[in-house]
């Protein structure tokens, strides 16, 4: 054995998957899903319509710290234990399996709505670019639909192709991010044709204050969604540490990587979109933006040719970022039904003869696919509030199985093991702060993001309601019941595919 798969032997598995990721590809995979060129621009919207330019310009800062301290104690937990289970797995081991089967289920239903509000983005900026290159779909939501179900069939039959192929299309796309930014800043910076002024930028604002409270502080912490949603996703490298080498080092520096190198290359895009926005009331306009101020922006601060191939170049990152979320969405599936904690677990489990869990690809695609049936249901005007609500569902499930073993890990203290990674004893102030802020953001994102989402608001209507708490809600009590009813009589936590364990070094 060689140290990674000594060390996976030692947690209890057999390398089954193919170790041929090197710590380039785990940082990729990670930086293509948080995708600020997918996250920042397609969820742009949320952000700008609650607070204004200054959620732009202050948002971003303050979420890329918070997440930080999330990303360290994150980071710790993935160098000491190095599998593609990841969140649920360290849950199970740090507290027993009733909090690794929570874990595990805010893990899956975080992964599959990151995925649904991921590809339903890229299919917004695709339907654009198509139109602007002649291919006249149409720009209603129905053939953004269609073109969100094609490409969540194109992910699933790119990601059974093996996982080669996944690391170079991750590493090509970790290139394709740097660069797209940077152009993006070149161009928005020296070709629009209207700069707003830095007082603009940084002072600002929206009041959203038809919600009843807070005003304009209140609107800039619900914009802070924008950013929060960004900053998901990390987790992958994690998830593909079975098929990374040194793995417990590398999947903690790409935790780390990612969220420093999205929070700078992530602040300057962003920067350079909201000194373009040519008009800010027609940019919050939904009759004028048709719900994305982006691509309005793009479309009327530059001439046809830029603001053509910055779609382009955005629309891709979306697509790459797509194609990432399902696998590493597919590996966290592929090591909970190993331990039995899914219905129908040996089948998600199955590996195709390259050593991809297909059917476990399968499964995210279908159910990220129900997930945005809403967006077709809800009237034309509500469906981007239907798309910040699987925002909202992606955010506050996936911190939600972040936070649970950061918590863990504090009651720990000094008995636990740690990897070559380690916080020290910075490890209590670390945690301390991630879960403060972990419980913050999972109590504002439950808000609705429209005034008709309020009920006390004369627009109220339930078409505009915040369906995150309500989908939260019913998850955690269905999977509340299934283990006081069934779960906690079978599921013992992790399984051990090894006949022997070997000695776990202090």
């Amino acid at each position: 054995m060689n140290e990674d798969e000594r060390r996976l032997a030692e947690l209890g598995y057999r390398q089954d998957l193919a170790r041929t990721w090197s710590a380039f590809s785990n940082f990729a995979i990670s930086f293509t899903i948080v995708s600020i060129l997918t996250g920042g621009l397609a969820s742009y919207g949320i952000g700008l319509a609650n607070g204004g330019p200054i959620t732009m310009a202050w948002g971003w800062p303050l979420v890329s710290v918070m997440v930080l301290f999330v990303g360290l104690a994150m980071a710790e937990l993935a160098s000491a234990y190095p599998t593609s289970g990841g969140l649920y797995w360290w849950a199970a081991e740090l507290g027993g399996p009733v909090w690794g089967w929570f874990t595990g289920w805010f893990n899956l239903i975080g992964q599959i709505a990151v995925t649904a509000s991921i590809d339903y983005g890229a299919a917004i900026f695709t339907t654009a670019v198509l139109n602007v290159i002649g291919i006249p779909v149409g720009t209603d939501r129905t053939a953004i639909f269609f073109v969100f179900i094609a490409i969540l069939l194109g992910h699933a039959i790119l990601n059974a192709l093996g996982p080669r192929l996944s690391a170079v299309i991750n590493n090509v796309s970790a290139w394709w991010h740097v660069g797209g930014v940077l152009i993006f800043v070149l161009v928005l910076g020296f070709g629009a044709n209207h700069h707003q002024s830095a007082a603009f930028v940084f002072t600002e604002t929206v009041e959203n204050s038809a919600i009843g409270f807070g005003g304009v502080a209140f609107s800039f912490l619900l914009g802070l969604l924008h950013a929060q949603y960004t900053f998901t996703g990390y987790d992958a490298s994690a998830h593909m540490s079975e098929e990374t080498h040194d793995a417990a080092r590398s999947a903690a520096k790409g935790i780390i990587n990612t969220i420093v190198v999205s929070a700078v290359a992530g602040y300057l895009l962003i920067l350079a979109v909201t000194f373009a926005i040519p008009n800010l009331d027609d940019a919050l306009n939904p009759e004028k933006n048709s719900g994305y101020p982006v691509i309005y922006i793009l479309q009327n601060s530059l001439s046809p040719f830029w603001s053509g191939l910055l779609l382009v170049i955005a629309a891709a990152a979306q697509l790459f970022c797509g194609y990432a979320s399902v696998t590493a969405a597919s590996r966290m599936l592929f090591a909970f039904a190993r331990d039995g904690a899914v219905p129908g677990s040996a089948h998600w489990a199955r590996l195709s003869a390259r050593k991809v869990p297909v059917n476990a690809v399968l499964f995210i695609s279908f159910w990220a696919f129900v997930l945005l049936i809403p967006s077709m249901l809800v009237p034309v005007e509500n469906a981007p509030t239907a798309y910040a609500a699987a925002t909202s569902v992606a955010t506050i499930g996936l911190y939600l199985a972040y936070g649970i073993p950061i918590l863990l890990r504090q009651r720990q203290g000094a008995r636990f093991h740690t990897g070559p990674w380690r916080l020290g004893r910075w490890h209590r102030p670390v945690g301390i702060v991630a879960l403060i802020w972990i419980v913050v953001i999972s109590l504002l994102f439950i808000l609705p993001t429209d005034v008709g989402g309020y009920p006390w608001h004369a627009e109220f209507t339930w078409n505009a309601v915040n369906y995150a708490p309500l989908t939260l809600v019913a998850v955690v009590g269905a999977v509340g019941v299934w283990w006081s009813v069934s779960a906690r009589r079978w599921f013992t936590g992790p399984r051990r595919t090894v006949e022997t364990a070997l000695t776990i070094d202090d």
